[in-house]
């Protein structure tokens, strides 16, 4: 019989942020395998970012989690960025980093990787303090609610950042389409959606705690996408495996959509 899949209240009470970042972002360029999906993702999201056609004043990330690579390229393109995430301990261990707490996670090894992608290795130091200068508020957010962000009410943004976020906040295929559309909601007209997805994947391990993803496969995601109100510029997708008690993951894919 399969496993329940992971409610919200255990994700409060059982996902350790720095677990979490040890296992999958700590960056071994030469452990090819294991930094195969950050690899991916930090190449696309630059594509994304720096093809001249998404930019403005404000992007809002649906679902950081307890990340920052997402913003190495993003934050070159907007003035304001608005990071948001469902638990507070994922909120809390962002905000570490971007204090400069002792024990924050330490993320020069991507930031790095990112430069040198960008031409410059050196210039590490100068792209962590432009995202912490961009990323100006942490925000509480569920995206399986109308407004992902309410209370608030904020102005349509120009674009929005979803990273590996959906197949792990989604029950069902159906709540999967409506998180698309929530998501919507959030960008002005004519605005982007950069969306960053896991495929054919039932769980991930962190720490020793399971947590549920749900199975989506490419033709899933352009589907929703696409029922949701975008036209998609551009999607490409990859082949990786992981251990396979750790992360059953088979793929992954990144695209950019207008905003109908």
């Amino acid at each position: 019989m399969a496993a329940a899949f992971t409610k919200k209240d255990y994700y409060d009470r059982h996902f350790i942020p720095k677990a979490f970042l040890e296992m999958y972002f700590a960056f071994h360029p030469e452990k090819a395998k294991g930094t195969a999906l950050l690899v991916f993702g930090l190449k696309k999201l630059y594509k994304a970012f720096n093809s001249g056609g998404i930019k403005g004043d404000t992007l809002i990330d649906i679902g950081s989690g307890p990340t920052i690579y997402q913003f190495l390229s993003a934050c070159e393109s907007f003035r304001e960025i608005i990071a948001s995430d469902y638990t507070d301990g994922n909120r809390e261990e962002m905000q570490r980093w971007l204090r400069k707490e002792p024990g924050a996670f330490d993320w020069s090894p991507v930031v790095k990787y990112l430069c040198e992608m960008e031409g410059d290795r050196e210039k590490w130091i100068e792209k962590e303090e432009k995202v912490r200068k961009a990323i100006k508020r942490v925000l509480k957010c569920d995206v399986t609610q109308p407004n992902p962000l309410a209370p608030l009410s904020l102005p349509p943004a120009d674009c929005v950042l979803c990273t590996r976020c959906l197949e792990a906040a989604c029950t069902d295929l159906p709540t999967y389409h409506s998180a698309l559309k929530n998501m919507s909601s959030l960008i002005k007209p004519g605005g982007h959606l950069v969306f960053f997805a896991v495929l054919e994947s039932t769980f991930y391990m962190v720490g020793q705690h399971r947590f549920s993803n749900l199975y989506v496969d490419q033709k899933c995601v352009e589907e929703a996408v696409k029922e949701a109100g975008f036209d998609i510029e551009w999607l490409e997708g990859t082949k990786f495996n992981y251990p396979a008690t750790v992360f059953d993951a088979k793929g992954a894919c990144v695209l950019v959509a207008r905003k109908r």
